[in-house]
């Protein structure tokens, strides 16, 4: 018996990856999760790479190391344990590696066509809270730190590096919220504070149904830029690692955030790179991620 599916299509392509249920579950929720897509291998390359950089063994350009804010307030701790995420490694040859790995570039290609840029990297490593609550990531939709359109040619690729559960902060999804508009964001007002540009979506439905993303070392998501997410509170003692990767195709283009709901992060992000990189007010926020973008697949048509 052949069953015929009839849906619209909006967020996907047919390249023969995405079974008709995969490519449902994505226009209808905003995420698939892949299990078991990066080899432990990889993931073992990537953690000692992280490790190198936290003992300062290499220096990478542009590389922006961050850590907790309550740790950065205490008294001064030592390698991996004082770094909590990794931003922009697209100079590092070893983790940007995740980035160009066949298996993740060929489920990238259903949501951006074959033109493929990556646009921003990252590797988490999730701190045990503190008591603070810091270790909470705030409900967000990641295009709000995007000045590049169309949205549905976006995609973030998150990997875990370990057992990722509900007790060690997950990734939890409010699932078919990409259907909506983005949404104005700014710093919840947490008592225990919170984290560098770690910006919230205001006035979403609280009552929202919730997916908690539990997942395997190796288990990969990819999910839409409006999508909103977030992730709990690290309530172990060891640290939870992933690594992702936002992708956008090199067909897209650049909008000017001004006198939007992304003005407040696009000053921010320009008073960062004035402060670390001792740039001038000619520098954009679009520029500063027409220098982080890499090619990996394709041509680089716009972007």
């Amino acid at each position: 018996m052949f069953i015929i599916y009839y849906f619209s299509v909006i967020y996907t392509f047919d390249t023969g990856v995405l079974t008709p249920e995969q490519r449902l579950a994505y226009e209808e929720n905003g995420f698939i999760l892949i299990r078991k897509l990066v080899s432990d291998q990889d993931i073992d390359r990537f953690s000692k790479e992280f490790e190198r950089i936290c003992k300062r063994e290499v220096k990478v350009p542009g590389l922006v190391v961050m850590r907790d804010v309550t740790i950065a307030k205490s008294e001064y701790v030592e390698g991996e344990k004082a770094v909590t995420k990794l931003q922009d490694y697209q100079e590092d040859l070893e983790l940007f590696r995740y980035c160009t790995l066949p298996q993740i570039l060929k489920y990238v290609e259903c949501f951006t066509g074959p033109n493929i840029m990556a646009m921003h990297t990252m590797l988490i490593n999730k701190p045990p809270d503190t008591g603070k609550k810091t270790s909470r990531h705030p409900m967000h939709q990641d295009l709000h730190y995007f000045p590049f359109r169309p949205a549905d040619r976006i995609v973030c690729s998150w990997t875990a590096m370990e057992k990722v559960h509900r007790g060690n902060g997950c990734l939890v999804v409010l699932p078919g919220s990409h259907h909506g508009t983005l949404l104005e964001h700014d710093y919840p007002e947490w008592e225990g504070g919170v984290n560098k540009m770690y910006h919230g979506v205001r006035n979403y439905d609280p009552n929202h149904p919730r997916v908690h993303l539990e997942m395997e070392k190796g288990d990969t998501v990819f999910f839409h830029p409006l999508l909103i997410h977030g992730s709990g509170m690290n309530q172990t003692d060891g640290f939870r690692k992933a690594i992702s990767c936002h992708y956008a195709s090199s067909d897209c283009y650049y909008i000017d955030v001004k006198g939007t709901t992304q003005e407040n992060i696009s000053n921010e992000v320009k008073e960062l790179a004035a402060k670390k990189y001792g740039v001038d007010d000619t520098v954009t926020f679009q520029d500063t991620w027409a220098l982080r973008g890499r090619l990996v697949q394709g041509d680089r048509t716009s972007m």
